[in-house]
């Protein structure tokens, strides 16, 4: 099963790898990105070391939001307002890759004006956002 967090930000926001990196680091989470992404350039798989554990990541892919949203997401559109782009984060059953896409989605939040949406659901305020990563790292002990 698939699970998929959605960033929406204005496209002209969206962090180079650099920028991305010290946004994490600020927040205080021990992510690395791959030292060679690059964002729009890279679509798949992201891979990262999460706390020494280099065997996670997840996938990553961009759109427009007017790709994104169907007829019936008035709601949605409205939390998101002027921002065009959305930025796609894709893991499957592991929890450690589920980690790796949160603390992404949490620094682009904090720095770079995103609103996230886990599956299209309304989102959750920042520090919702905040809290739950750290619950999900502590469920994988890191």
């Amino acid at each position: 099963m698939s699970n998929t967090q959605f960033a929406f930000l204005k496209q002209s926001q969206v962090p180079n790898r650099e920028a991305l990196q010290a946004s994490i680091d600020r927040l205080g989470f021990k992510l690395t990105l791959h030292p060679e992404f690059k964002s729009f350039e890279d679509s798949g798989f992201v891979p990262c070391v999460l706390d020494g554990a280099s065997d996670v990541g997840f996938e990553v892919f961009y759109s427009s939001t007017s790709d994104f949203f169907g007829e019936d997401d008035d709601d949605l559109r409205t939390m998101i307002g002027d921002r065009d782009f959305a930025i796609g984060m894709v893991w499957h059953s592991s929890m450690k890759d589920c980690a790796c896409a949160m603390i992404v989605s949490c620094a682009l939040a904090k720095d770079f004006d995103a609103v996230i949406s886990y599956e299209g659901e309304l989102p959750e305020p920042f520090e919702s956002l905040i809290n739950n990563t750290k619950d999900v790292l502590i469920e994988v002990g890191k």
